[in-house]
């Protein structure tokens, strides 16, 4: 008798128990829907960024906080950032943050480096200044003015200690740029700040570099667009080429049908070849890339639209976990579509 009271005993405390998970997570699911999302748009890095999140807090300040830092460290626009400071030969090692993220970018830009063959490199800056796009110029440079400046050009005439915070240059004419891989960083800097606050569904995008997790104000998979590649230098046009679901990934497009200019007929791309010190003649029109991480992703599509279509390809290959999505022209100038076949389920359209 005494047993079977026991067992009353217990059964009646499981029930009480699960009818507490029960309950509380009914509460805890209508205090999520009943949360609001905070959405903002600023500029940073000389680009747009656009931030939503899912927050009873508004954190408005706290990321514009951590986009400084990020601009402390990377942007070649901020005379007194960590980048401009080692091109000019006046850097000394310090304990800061964005000294550490600094060194962080470099070491992964070196590794991706080394992974393309050289297609993605941060010394690049003097040939793109000079084609006329880093600092406007617009001059058509002489093939002798591009091989005296290929010789202070190449990630393999650089050395980066992350861990000591320390950088060796070559030459000291190097130039580093690390535009390619900023905004994809700045993006992840503030997705693991608002992870760091336990937020659950958010959407960060720096000059269209994009970190998502959790799910949108419609309760639905974050959905971001694929613009279609069509020769529009004053971005009035957005038509979308596909739709992908990049719920819990990072994702980053890199292009050369906006960013052009003409000169003598010709039409000259911003995406430099390191190795001929020239703008890339290749049929890749844009490169999308989803990863893990934003920083990678922004620094595979600079490669891919150097490699061309096959070197992308190739180098896909090699890496299961990154996934592509690339639009170029076919032999009969007709737009075409290619894939890895692993981004097949995340299309949405």
């Amino acid at each position: 008798m005494k047993k079977e009271n026991k067992t009353k005993v217990i059964r009646l405390w499981q029930t009480a128990f699960l009818a507490f998970l029960i309950i509380g997570t009914v509460l805890i699911i209508r205090h999520q829907r009943s949360m609001p999302y905070q959405h903002y748009q600023g500029m940073v890095f000389g680009t747009t960024y656009s931030i939503t999140y899912q927050s009873d807090h508004n954190y408005q300040k706290d990321i514009e906080k951590e986009l400084k830092k990020v601009d402390d460290a990377l942007s070649m626009f901020n005379e007194k950032s960590v980048i401009s400071r080692v091109n000019r030969g006046e850097y000394k090692s310090d304990d800061s943050e964005e000294s550490q993220m600094f060194f962080d970018v470099c070491e992964l830009a070196m590794q991706i480096s080394k992974e393309t063959d050289g297609a993605f490199d941060i010394t690049v800056a003097p040939l793109v200044n000079l084609w006329g796009f880093g600092f406007k110029q617009n001059q058509l440079p002489s093939q002798h003015a591009v091989d005296s400046i290929r010789q202070f050009v190449g990630y393999q005439k650089v050395s980066v200690d992350a861990r000591h915070k320390s950088i060796t240059k070559q030459d000291k004419r190097i130039m580093l740029d690390c535009s390619a891989i900023a905004k994809g960083f700045g993006s992840e800097v503030v997705a693991a700040f608002l992870r760091k606050h336990d937020v659950d569904n958010f959407m960060v995008e720096i000059g269209g570099e994009v970190v998502t997790h959790g799910i949108n104000p419609d309760r639905l998979p974050w959905r971001i667009g694929v613009t279609k590649p069509i020769e529009d230098s004053l971005q009035t046009t957005n038509e979308m080429q596909t739709v992908l679901n990049v719920t819990d990934k990072s994702m980053a497009t890199s292009g050369n049908y906006r960013n052009f200019y003409y000169k003598g007929g010709r039409k000259y791309a911003h995406t430099i070849d390191p190795k001929t010190g020239r703008p890339v003649q290749h049929n890749i029109l844009s490169a999308t890339v989803l990863a893990d991480n934003c920083a990678i992703a922004d620094a595979y599509a600079t490669a891919f639209m150097v490699m061309g279509l096959e070197g992308a390809q190739k180098v896909l290959e090699k890496h299961s976990e990154l996934m592509a999505y690339l639009i170029y022209t076919d032999n009969k100038g007709e737009y075409a579509v290619w894939f890895s076949p692993s981004l097949q389920s995340k299309i949405a359209q």
